[in-house]
């Protein structure tokens, strides 16, 4: 029988109804598989994944299908999202056999759980060289039967490549800024000058890289192709035009006609990029971007609590963009013919259409400030009449580590934008994770549903959260969140520290046994687990003068140092901390009350310099968390007026009490 219907997954609720006798990951499978002398079949995707769908719908809906499945093999459903180290594992051995990887992905393993053979999408028949799923089953099913000995020796192999792609990543040579360097003309060479991004169709979004060049500012052109990334990206399809927020990546090399899945975790960290971007330069076009995005979030992904859902489908009652797309006759019949040239004209809008006959909306003309007024105008009617259609499937289970992403861009755009209510949500979604999301011992779940929470989190988990808490804390200068980033750190360090050196791993040492332990390293498409976890130590080594932890951030940096060099597109956080750990060591301390509005003036005079490797504490001199932070340490208010430090390795200067003063001594590097 299934087995999925007590299950808080989405995902795996909607195979509840399935023939096959789906149950999900756990011991009570392995036991089966070894009770019946089977192997597993596991199958692993996400609720909005379009191919997902595609496969279920051809295949695990048909009785004839589930049939043969339920009878050759235990049957396991997993949710990717829920399970980010089962689906690493196994995902490691599907490339390592077939040199791809990707979802649905479906993998054969032994009752021990070592993966033997594997593949993405199987189509229903034969199709372009690709066996049938049928004869997928029968195959591998007889191989486990008949040459069993072949199977555990491909068991054996694949188990043993399971994380081999770190293999000669570490370098033992100093950190230097020719690794930034050489990671920089490698990006140069696969940037698109003409569109933005790097690579050309699919295009993703380098949502984890783009601050990381901001910061990075004219070293090797780097924030002049996030600049260009970032306008490029607003104009186009992949950007929700009406509704605010990003659709998952472009089909194209243009960022014109988008997969329409939209997911919290793209659209948190693009967020908190674009309010980097209004940071640097200043352009409200960034900033609004940045505000639209976290609108769009507030509005369509709020659970009860605070938290954030994860992902919106791509498809609407099995039409991929249904609900995005429009027609001429369709605006105007919102905005009135009078107007809908104007609109038209403005988003690429055309008889023909640019996605299968239909429109994806974009900003592809430019406008006068008059017709800029029709659109601005028109946006709100035609989002209204959209949200009248019918809407694509909501996962509405909340993911620790895409909620901390969240954290830091509340926290961040609400400072940067100086919008107090996104400050407000930031602490609510923090108390999120602090509360429902929270063991009582301490320790992180890793999702939440309908008032359930379950299943350790992992060191991704941590990493987010701690540094969305460091962003918590600059946005309100409450040091309650820079002691829960510091615990929820050396929380991780005792649990996915497995030797004291190189990159943490993925999953907690004390949880479950896979067929292999994983080390979490590349930031793709969200920052893993070891470079939070990384830029974490680094920064809260600089808080509270701890050098044993900016030394483990630092090997951790080293043990991925080669693969940053040949990928950093795929390491972009990454390079982050590397380039906060080269960076001379600056440090701001500001004591005053926080409803002092010379305390203020002060906090805004840090706001206005574009820094993101300064490290910044607030205090309340009467917060009795202040003696714990050396930073603070015999640094108090000067004649009863809030006062700002600004140090090198806590060599400060001398105490400065008004805005332009500390502009000044932010500008060069002037400690004496």
């Amino acid at each position: 029988m299934n087995r999925l219907a007590t299950e808080t997954s989405p995902y795996l609720l909607q195979h509840s109804g399935n023939p096959v006798h789906w149950q999900a990951w756990g011991p009570e499978a392995f036991a089966e598989a070894r009770d019946r002398d089977v192997a597993v079949l596991v199958s692993i995707g996400y609720s909005s994944c379009h191919w997902c769908h595609v496969m279920a719908h051809e295949s695990f809906e048909d009785a004839a299908t589930a049939e043969l499945m339920n009878r050759l093999f235990v049957c396991v459903k997993v949710d990717r999202e829920e399970r980010p180290d089962v689906d690493a594992v196994y995902m490691d051995a599907v490339v390592a056999q077939t040199g791809h990887g990707g979802w649905p992905m479906t993998v054969f393993v032994t009752a021990d759980g070592r993966p033997f053979w594997g593949g993405t999408y199987f189509p229903p028949e034969p199709r372009h060289g690709m066996p049938s799923f049928r004869q997928v089953l029968d195959g591998v099913a007889d191989a486990h039967r008949h040459r069993r000995g072949d199977v555990l020796h491909q068991a054996g192999e694949l188990t043993a490549q399971i994380g081999r792609h770190l293999e000669g990543a570490r370098t033992d040579d100093e950190l230097t800024w020719s690794t930034v360097d050489r990671a920089l003309g490698a990006l140069r060479n696969a940037f698109d000058a003409e569109h933005g991004g790097f690579g050309g169709a699919p295009k993703f979004p380098p949502s984890a890289l783009l601050p990381t060049l901001l910061g990075l500012g004219e070293r090797g052109y780097a924030a002049e192709m996030a600049l260009a990334t970032l306008d490029a990206i607003a104009d186009g399809g992949i950007h929700d035009q009406l509704g605010g927020g990003f659709h998952r990546y472009a089909v194209d090399g243009v960022w014109l006609v988008p997969h329409f899945e939209k997911m919290l975790y793209d659209n948190a960290l693009l967020a908190r990029a674009y309010a980097h971007g209004h940071s640097l330069t200043g352009e409200e076009r960034l900033a609004d971007v940045a505000r639209s995005t976290l609108a769009y979030l507030d509005r369509e992904m709020l659970l009860p609590g605070g938290g954030l859902a994860s992902a919106q489908d791509a498809d609407t009652d099995g039409v991929e963009g249904a609900t995005f797309v429009w027609s001429p006759s369709a605006i105007a019949a919102v905005v009135g013919d009078a107007d809908s040239a104007i609109v038209c004209r403005r988003f690429g809008v055309t008889t023909a259409g640019n996605f299968e006959g239909a429109n994806v909306l974009s900003a592809a003309a430019a406008a006068s400030p008059a017709e800029l007024a029709v659109v601005d105008a028109a946006r709100p009617r035609l989002l209204a009449a959209r949200d009248l259609r019918r809407q694509p499937f909501r996962d509405d289970k909340a993911i620790t580590a895409w909620n901390g992403m969240a954290l830091g861009a509340y926290a961040d755009t609400g400072r940067i934008v100086g919008d107090a209510a996104l400050i407000e949500r930031a602490r609510q979604i923090a108390a999120f994770l602090l509360g429902p999301l929270s063991r009582r011992d301490g320790r992180l779940l890793r999702t939440w549903r309908a008032g359930e929470a379950r299943i350790d989190a992992f060191s991704e988990d941590y990493g987010a959260v701690a540094d969305g808490l460091v962003a918590l804390h600059r946005a309100t200068g409450e040091l309650t969140w820079l002691a829960e980033a510091r615990r929820l750190t050396g929380l991780a360090l005792e649990l996915f520290d497995e030797d004291g050196s190189g990159a943490f791993l993925q999953a907690p040492r004390d949880g479950e046994r896979l067929a292999a332990r994983r080390r979490d390293a590349d930031d793709n498409p969200t920052p893993s687990g070891s470079s939070l976890l990384a830029g974490c130590l680094v920064r809260l080594g600089r808080v509270y003068d701890d050098r044993a932890w900016e030394d483990r951030g630092a090997d951790a940096v080293r043990a991925l140092g080669r693969m940053l060099e040949r990928a950093p597109s795929a390491f972009g956080h990454l390079l982050g901390t590397l380039h906060l750990l080269l960076d001379a060591p600056r440090e701001v301390a500001i004591v005053g009350r926080a409803d002092d509005p010379r305390t203020y003036a002060l906090r805004a005079a840090v706001d206005a310099v574009y820094d993101p490797n300064l490290i910044v504490v607030i205090a309340d001199p009467r917060d009795p968390l202040a003696p714990s932070i050396p930073l603070l340490a015999g640094r108090g208010l000067v004649d009863g007026r809030p006062a700002a430090y600004v140090c090198e390795r806590m060599m400060c200067a001398r105490p400065v009490t008004d805005r332009a003063a500390l502009v000044a001594l932010l500008a060069p590097s002037v400690i004496t």
